[in-house]
């Protein structure tokens, strides 16, 4: 049976024979010795082993190794004498599982750029960046759940094919069978499409529920060829029943601090790669979310720093416009240098289920904003009067009758509710400091781009 390296170097049993199971990272070959060094996936640190040319098969298939090569080793753990490294493996038995052309196979020891990277994605998790991105991803990925679980969420698994634009805005991927022609019927029914958003659903149990949470893939068909934009990405959606905006703050704001506690406790080397080699200052910068209150300020009050801001936008700034990443950057990065929470949008610009205040200029809103990335949550507290709820969908075009449903649960023991979505890629870029949002998804999909 196998054992990871990760667990070797957490305990490491000098003496102990053991079996590793790994690719090869480097080899440097001294007289009748090799030098390999190997990962297998489990850290960000490699294995260093010493062959010898006492092994039967040293000459035939050791030397050869090339990087990229699979091998499986069986050796003692003895103390290293070598510098940066407490362990090594001296080998009894190297089996070499998969051979590496070393003329064509494209990763080398020194780095590459993203951008060559992403043209080889079934390659790449085996860089050491994107293998601890792939790592932090997945223990993120866990304290999600464990964060909502601690606190008595229900998990809900809302379609990926859906009927209801949840936004609005008509950017979602239709859903059909392929085939065509006049006598084609819907196979729901009606015209389908892919989710962007999996809330209002979510809302559906957490009028039955209490509290939920949602966490899954998502997409819109918005060709935005950016760094802050994916055609297919992951949402973490918690609904509260009985739940004002105040309440929907506290949640979020506790969850982000929640989470990043976690990833830098619990993912230490990778995060301290991030903050040496991708983003200088990282780690102080997440410590600061996570050890200060988050700054409050009303949408109104943004927009009036900003227009006194002794700085030139790209976009303009005047009420009833949306904040750009600019403005929310501007605002966290040198104005209060800290997470910020905005509150109280204008109705106009925000989608039709957000809670209308009693000036019916603005909804009970609020986005929460980082240094580095701007918006990195959106959320408010629910429509729960119907007749506002309906006004509100018939002046946005939508035909009351696809939406019933939702109506309904303002018809049959209607409670103030609130929830957020907090993009999980945004949230991954904010951890690890990657400037593009194509690094921290194993397989980014983005307008004209879908490799394998």
């Amino acid at each position: 049976m196998k054992t990871r390296i990760k667990d070797v170097l957490q305990t490491k049993p000098l003496g102990t024979i053991m079996t590793l199971a790994g690719w090869v990272r480097t080899k440097r070959d001294s007289g009748g010795f090799s030098f390999i060094e190997i990962n297998d996936g489990s850290c960000l640190a490699n294995m260093q082993i010493i062959a010898t040319e006492d092994l039967d098969n040293y000459l035939s298939a050791v030397k050869p190794l090339s990087t990229g090569a699979s091998v499986v080793i069986e050796g003692e753990l003895k103390a290293s004498p070598a510098k940066g490294q407490e362990v090594e493996i001296h080998a009894d038995k190297i089996t070499v599982v998969g051979k590496a052309d070393a003329e064509t196979y494209p990763l080398q020891k020194k780095r590459h750029s993203f951008e060559f990277l992403r043209e080889i994605s079934h390659l790449r998790p085996r860089t050491n960046a994107l293998g601890a991105v792939a790592r932090v991803r997945s223990r993120l990925s866990y304290a999600v759940h464990q964060f909502f679980q601690e606190r008595g969420f229900i998990q809900v698994h809302t379609p990926i094919i859906t009927t209801s634009d949840c936004e609005g805005a008509g950017e979602m991927f239709q859903v059909t069978t392929g085939k065509t022609g006049v006598h084609e019927e819907h196979f729901f029914g009606k015209p389908a499409g892919l989710t962007v958003s999996g809330q209002l659903q979510a809302e559906v149990y957490a009028q039955a529920l209490g509290d939920v949470y949602t966490f899954g893939p998502t997409f819109r068909a918005e060709k935005s060829n950016t760094s802050r934009h994916l055609a297919e990405f992951w949402m973490i959606e918690p609904e509260m029943a009985f739940c004002d905006l105040s309440g929907n703050m506290q949640i979020a704001e506790e969850m982000l601090k929640y989470l990043l506690t976690d990833a830098m406790t619990n993912c230490p080397e990778d995060m301290e790669l991030f903050d040496k080699f991708i983003e200088k200052g990282l780690l102080q910068k997440l410590r600061g979310v996570t050890e200060q209150d988050f700054a409050h300020i009303t949408y109104s009050e943004a927009v009036d720093r900003l227009q006194h801001a002794k700085k030139d936008f790209e976009f303009p700034v005047r009420w009833g416009l949306d904040l750009q990443s600019e403005h929310e950057r501007y605002l966290t990065e040198e104005v209060f240098k800290r997470p910020l929470t905005v509150t109280d949008y204008p109705a106009v610009i925000k989608p039709f289920y957000m809670r209308v205040s009693d000036d019916g200029k603005t909804v009970a809103a609020m986005d929460i904003l980082v240094p580095g990335i701007g918006e990195i949550v959106g959320g408010s507290q629910r429509e729960e009067r119907y007749d506002v709820l309906a006004a509100r969908m018939e002046s946005s075009g939508i035909v009351l009758a696809d939406y019933q449903w939702y109506l309904d649960l303002r018809l049959y023991g209607s409670v103030p509710h609130s929830g957020f979505g907090l993009g999980f890629e945004r949230l991954i870029q904010f951890v690890t400091g990657m400037s593009n949002i194509r690094e921290v998804i194993p397989f980014p999909r983005t307008p004209g781009f879908a490799p394998c």
